[in-house]
């Protein structure tokens, strides 16, 4: 997992292969190293240079300025940059990525703070969290992290997300009430999280059942609680046939709840309108229903 292509180094970074070919010959940049074959890769100090050269871009350093610098140059540049004011949600994102890499908890820190200091907790998760999840979805994809860099940083955010959570009131006056879950076998909860937040910040109810929730579990809750909303987030698997089963099965299960599907756009595209079944492809459409 310490070897990377050009393409990957632009799918990690944001920078484009052209750019980055561009850096190497004018500025050296980056020194790729050569396999036997005489192809091209990186190791992850130079993928971890690059990141801080694209996080920094915006800053008042000229690009043939920052790829100049030496390695701790950039490192501390980046800290000062951390420490002392914001340069942006693609230097916020590029750091957030670095932390992932390093199993960094300090820089993570450092990092979440910043950006919710910046821009609140709700344009913090769509201008930073979300685009580095998008990416770190990349790199997973292209198997070029560990799982266990993928559960250390989404532990992080989760336990973020949940601290700031705690803080806000409980309105069991509402009458207004969300079930909040996620399927059996869907474990990935920030975006289901982040709904707990926009619903409970906004003065509804809302009972948080959690990762990997059978849809017995769910009647349960339901039959007890006889709550207004359902909404649950397909994350992991797309398989057409087995989320529309589902889904039908919800509708079936549930008819005297409005029930939400989160989800990417595109999936579940293909079922028929149901008069107490939505699809949401974002959070200004989750906003939307909420108010």
């Amino acid at each position: 997992m310490n070897s990377f292509t050009i393409s990957q180094l632009q799918q990690f970074s944001g920078i484009n292969v052209h750019s980055i070919r561009a850096w190497e010959k004018r500025y050296d940049a980056l020194k790729p190293n050569r396999s036997e074959g005489n192809t091209r890769y990186y190791n992850g100090n130079q993928l971890r240079r690059l990141l801080n050269i694209a996080g920094l871009m915006n800053s008042e350093y000229k690009i043939s300025e920052l790829c100049s610098m030496t390695d701790s140059e950039l490192y501390e540049l980046m800290n000062k940059q951390l420490e002392e004011k914001i340069n942006g949600d693609e230097f916020l994102v590029s750091q957030m990525m670095a932390a992932s890499l390093e199993f960094s908890e300090s820089l993570f820190d450092k990092v979440f703070s910043r950006a919710a200091l910046q821009y609140g907790v709700e344009d913090a998760y769509l201008k930073v969290t979300y685009p580095f999840l998008q990416r770190l979805g990349v790199m997973w994809a292209a198997d070029r992290i560990v799982p266990a860099q993928e559960h250390f940083i989404c532990n992080l955010i989760r336990q973020k997300l949940n601290s700031i959570i705690d803080l806000l009131p409980v309105n069991e006056d509402s009458k207004t009430h969300w079930i909040l879950f996620l399927p059996e076998n869907e474990f990935h909860e920030t975006g289901l999280l982040m709904a707990n937040y926009l619903i409970r910040n906004s003065g509804h109810r809302c009972t948080y059942l959690g990762s990997n929730v059978p849809v017995d579990s769910v009647r349960q809750a339901v039959k007890q609680l006889k709550p207004t909303n359902l909404l649950f987030f397909l994350v992991s698997k797309d398989d057409d046939a087995s989320d529309k089963e589902y889904a039908l099965n919800m509708i079936k299960s549930f008819p005297l709840q409005n029930i939400f599907c989160a989800a990417a756009p595109g999936r579940l595209s293909g079922i028929k309108p149901h008069k107490n079944f939505s699809l949401l492809n974002s959070i200004v459409q989750l906003k939307s229903e909420i108010k």
